[in-house]
């Protein structure tokens, strides 16, 4: 392939909202949007477009993504969706170089210093929310010699980040900004999202989730999982009543093993944290526990720990976190606290459930801790209520 050989191209199809909020005169575009609305792909194809037109040896053109990983998926996309012998892909340092010599380069957020020093003729930002406000201060600083466009895309989350600030400056009206909302209402008319998926995913996910990630609507929660308020409603004093369920929670290196009991009523009241080697915390586990039915954390630490237990009992079960089940365990409950379904006392226990946060992925949504801080508390307690929902006889929801 020479830069001498013409591209041969047919822009794919797009509704209408799609091209409105991509397809502007602005040069900077901001769009706030639900997830699978088609934002990344009607951006892909604008930059696909923005490198045809630009017509010229080491035109750089860049796709920016929070980290690198998410940065691979895009590239991949966009091979797939381009024709054989219409570029030349360099799957190392994730570019793709178009017949007339422009580049599109696939780049990681995480290490923002990296991304200065380039002249950039056309820029998108996915995933903005997720991404540093350093990012946004180094591409910035790309586009300046070549006045090159940029599109933010995103989900909504929260609104004390540096996206959700630079939306509202957009929707302000300056002139050279455009603001756009794409909804899962959009998306269901455009026939992108059924119905009922949306549906279903309003049933699944926690409120403030659901108007974020489907509504693009911003939470005062600040992207907690559970809603703030609805976490004090269910704070009371510990109940007195006997545990009918215990969920456990091991340590993991610098964490603390941490059980919690449920009362028949789905209150808590039995909370027990500490750190030991393992063969004395499996002890006290057992003796805790007593004849109770529990679910306990078996994630990286194998079978062998669940069968030590089960010698004592048969009323231990394992369960391994993974990202999907993790976010299962969650949403069940964010559903009992939204519904106040439970109570906890405050102490410990209150503050993780407070600072505990989701980030949404192309996988999924990921919830756990701010970075440096613990989450063994929920999980316990996740844990609790996830076996008592599903164990006949001791729960108030079956």
């Amino acid at each position: 392939m020479t830069t001498k050989e013409r591209i041969r191209y047919t822009r794919p199809w797009l509704y209408d909202k799609q091209r409105e909020a991509i397809f502007c005169d602005e040069r900077y575009s901001v769009v706030e949007a639900s997830t699978k609305s088609g934002k990344t792909v009607g951006c892909m194809v604008w930059l696909t477009e923005q490198a045809i037109k630009g017509n010229g040896l080491n035109k750089n053109y860049w796709w920016v993504a929070p980290i690198y990983g998410q940065s691979e998926i895009a590239f991949r996309r966009l091979k797939a969706g381009l024709g054989e012998g219409q570029y030349i892909a360099n799957n190392s340092n994730l570019t793709i170089t178009l017949p007339n010599g422009a580049t599109i380069w696939f780049k990681g957020g995480d290490k923002p210093d990296s991304l200065y020093g380039e002249d950039v003729y056309g820029v998108v930002i996915d995933e903005a929310t997720r991404c540093k406000e350093d990012v946004w201060f180094a591409i910035r600083s790309t586009l300046t010699a070549t006045r090159g466009a940029i599109r933010i895309i995103g989900n909504v989350k929260g609104r004390k980040n540096w996206a959700y600030q630079l939306a509202r400056k957009a929707e302000s009206g300056i002139p050279g900004w455009k603001y756009s909302k794409i909804t899962a209402a959009d998306a269901i008319e455009a026939e992108v999202l059924q119905d009922e998926e949306v549906a279903e995913a309003k049933r699944d996910l926690p409120e403030n989730v659901f108007r974020e990630l489907y509504m693009a609507e911003p939470s005062d929660d600040e992207g907690n999982p559970f809603g703030v308020e609805a976490i004090y409603k269910c704070v009371a004093t510990m109940s007195d009543k006997e545990p009918v369920v215990w969920g456990w929670d091991l340590a993991k290196s610098v964490d603390w093993t941490w059980g919690i009991g449920l009362d028949e009523s789905g209150n808590v009241c039995r909370s027990v944290r500490w750190q030991s080697p393992w063969e004395e915390t499996l002890k006290r586990i057992v003796n805790t526990t007593g004849e109770k039915p529990a679910l306990v954390d078996s994630t990286g630490v194998g079978d062998a720990i669940i069968e030590f237990l089960a010698k004592a009992g048969t009323n231990f079960e394992g369960f391994k976190f993974t990202s999907s089940s993790k976010q299962q365990l969650m949403e069940r409950l964010a559903v009992a606290i939204q519904q106040n379904q439970i109570t906890f006392p405050e102490g410990l226990l209150l503050n993780e459930l407070l600072s505990f946060e989701y980030v949404y992925t192309r996988t999924g949504a990921q919830y756990s801790a701010p970075s440096g801080l613990h989450d063994d508390g929920v999980c316990a307690l996740a844990l609790a209520v996830y076996h008592q929902d599903r164990s006949p006889g001791i729960g108030v929801w079956l």
